[in-house]
């Protein structure tokens, strides 16, 4: 249980770096300076608390840039390349100390579940922005939030929970983004029509 609290991080890091890095960042710095948790290999050079303080002024302006209609989707067309970068960069410092075959597996791992969460996050933001009001924005953003801080809980908790829990919204989120990247095509096609008349 040991190593699945050591090394399992890597899998809740790689989904929360996919909705947030910044966030992800501060989180496991402050975790582990708290001694919530125990970051394997270089992931303790996050315990630095100019990283932490550095990692939590991003999140800051994060956190206004995604309640806000349209500047959320361009933040997050942005990120596409900084969010799963930034989790292969985790997962290469968590395995310094277990080879370079397991250093590359974890880069591969994070970095994909991170491509894969981000990819629901900016799909659902661009579904959104479909509608006028700027209430759904606000409200998609707190529950964001809330998820990442309640997976994380869960991980500090209950480490193998929190793995399967990611695991299951790996597997689930192939049927979400279906599901979204089919109502985007059924949007265009509605709007294909008035624009081709102009």
């Amino acid at each position: 249980m040991d190593k699945v609290a050591e090394y399992g991080i890597m899998l809740v890091a790689g989904w929360a770096s996919g909705v947030s890095i910044y966030f992800t960042v501060a989180f496991l710095g402050i975790a582990g300076r708290a001694g919530w948790v125990t970051l394997p290999g270089n992931l303790v050079t996050l315990e630095n608390p100019l990283i932490i303080a550095a990692a939590l002024f991003l999140a800051c302006i994060e956190f206004v840039a995604d309640k806000v209609p349209f500047v959320d989707s361009m933040w997050d067309g942005v990120h596409t390349f900084i969010r799963p970068a930034g989790a292969v960069v985790l997962g290469l410092m968590a395995g310094t100390e277990a080879g370079p075959i397991a250093q590359t597996l974890f880069a591969l791992l994070t970095g994909s579940i991170a491509l894969d969460s981000h990819a629901v996050k900016a799909t659902t933001r661009l579904a959104i922005n479909t509608s006028p009001e700027p209430f759904s924005n606000v409200a998609a953003s707190l529950a964001e939030g809330a998820a990442l801080l309640f997976v994380f809980w869960l991980f500090v908790k209950h480490p193998l929970l929190a793995c399967l829990l990611v695991l299951a919204f790996v597997v689930g989120s192939f049927f979400i983004l279906r599901a979204l990247w089919g109502f985007a095509r059924r949007l265009f096609r509605r709007q294909a029509p008035a624009g081709a008349g102009t």
